[in-house]
């Protein structure tokens, strides 16, 4: 069993002794701790979720896992008892839920979902009134309230009250409205698109999307939003070779695969070949600073394509700490119109500051319109890099700091960052190395212009690590 506490929420594996896995007490315990924060935290409104004196309002989506009715029931049950009003929208992506938290004016929501985690994880992700994810201080201040049972529940005469509403269309339809999203010309196009949404909520948000947009045809794969995962959630190469061969015999021009909830986007071409799920961001970057030039932001280990587009367009690139909630800080004191994360991530300002795929679908495909290319002939347009993602385990006695330090100091003159572990950038590729949260590892992420090179690269620093830690 495990159970992960984080600044940005709780996950954990279902079941176990309390405290030892995601149990119904954990649930409970946390869900209090948060409603008595966002009871006693104003935002930029007098009083979060409405008028001053009323109960604070919390919206509660889920994904589709087997455990979200169990855990939503407990979460919806505590915020009443902690006198929160709440609005249950029920199976939700988490950008869905993002925007209803601001639509609603609420204090803040919580998203159900461990996100591409496997089927017997679950997790609490919180949001705050902008329906943005928790700054370090506040998730801090939740997690000590949570330890120190520090919350009160309300009295019968101020329990709070329970709406339930769905968000899908009225998120579909902001998507649909946004300048840069072209219905006539994706409609024009005549598209036939396959979607893989590993039996989530994705099922029913993107096919929804797709006929909004006005695509042709639309292949439904892995869409029944049971939870009962067809494949490992997170969308990457080595797990979706199923996927790819049926985008490839059903004859459609691209296929998108969604994460369970529904933030982070892969693209398969027409040939069933991966778009490659680092370009997911370049691609759409592309078309976004054709249209409205600016600058852009992305974490320290996502590729370098995406600053190589944003130059060509004349804008400025800055990297980010790991995390989306550092990535749209970054965003919003640089004031980029793009950004987000290597993993598929879109975040686009013009809708709302956060990953979010049926964004990403809608401004995809209409590049992929305009642009008058195969899948696979525009995913050619842009610059080759290759990314090798590597770990080395630690033993209890390692002292990590003293090895980031010693290859801080190695590497000294190349260009080097340290704002989340130590980033070395060499002039045709990279290296990145950062101490897991929740592993007992080092992470290695390198990017150059050839597979091998930044398997090289990797190794390279994997043999320094190993040289500077003595036993691992």
């Amino acid at each position: 069993m495990a159970l992960i506490k984080s600044i940005s929420g709780i996950r954990g594996t279902i079941g176990g002794l309390p405290g030892e896995g995601l149990s119904p007490l954990d649930v409970v315990k946390f869900t209090a701790a948060y409603a008595a924060w966002i009871k006693h935290t104003p935002g930029d409104v007098p009083e979060p979720g409405g008028t001053e004196g009323s109960p604070v309002k919390v919206v509660v989506g889920r994904d589709a896992r087997i455990s979200g009715p169990m855990v939503s029931s407990l979460v919806i049950s505590t915020l009443v008892g902690m006198g929160c009003d709440v609005v249950d929208i029920g199976l939700a992506t988490t950008p869905t839920t993002e925007i209803a938290v601001v639509a609603e004016g609420a204090g803040g929501g919580i998203i159900l979902t461990a996100s591409h985690n496997p089927i017997q994880w679950n997790a609490l992700k919180l949001l705050n009134h902008k329906g943005e994810f928790l700054s370090a201080a506040d998730g801090k201040r939740i997690l000590e309230l949570a330890d120190a049972e520090d919350f009160c529940f309300a009295s019968v005469h101020e329990l709070g009250t329970v709406i339930r509403r769905d968000y899908l269309d009225y998120h579909i339809r902001k998507v649909t409205e946004l300048a840069l999203v072209d219905v006539e010309a994706i409609t024009a196009a005549g598209f036939k698109v396959a979607v893989d949404a590993v039996n989530s909520v994705g099922g029913l948000a993107i096919p929804r999307l797709l006929n909004a947009l006005g695509v042709k045809e639309v292949v439904e794969i892995n869409c029944t939003p049971d939870g009962r995962f067809a494949h490992n959630p997170e969308p990457l190469a080595e797990h979706l070779t199923d996927t790819c061969a049926q985008v490839r015999k059903s004859g459609v021009d691209v296929g998108f695969v969604t994460d369970p909830d529904v933030d982070r986007l892969a693209i398969i071409n027409e040939d069933g070949t991966l778009f490659n799920e680092e370009y997911t961001l370049v691609a759409v970057a592309d078309y976004v600073l054709g249209n409205t030039p600016g600058n852009t932001v992305s974490n320290l280990s996502s590729s370098r394509a995406l600053r190589d587009i944003t130059l060509k367009h004349g804008g400025s690139y800055q990297a980010a700490a790991v995390g989306e909630v550092n990535v749209v800080e970054k965003m919003k004191a640089t004031g980029a119109v793009i950004g987000g994360e290597g993993n598929g991530g879109i975040i686009y300002p013009a809708s709302h500051y956060g990953r979010d795929a049926l964004v990403g679908v809608a401004l995809f495909l209409t590049h992929l319109a305009k642009s008058g290319l195969r899948t696979s002939e525009l995913r050619k347009t842009y610059p080759d890099y290759f990314m090798s993602k590597n770990k080395i385990e630690l033993t209890p006695e390692t002292d990590v700091d003293r090895i980031l330090e010693v290859i801080k100091e190695k590497y000294r003159n190349e260009q080097v960052t340290d704002i989340d572990g130590v980033k070395i950038d060499f002039p045709e590729s990279w290296v990145h190395l950062r101490k897991s949260n929740t592993e007992p590892i080092i992470r290695i992420y390198s990017e150059a212009g050839t597979p091998e090179e930044a398997d090289r690269l990797a190794q390279q620093m994997i043999s320094v690590i190993r040289e500077v830690g003595g036993s691992l």
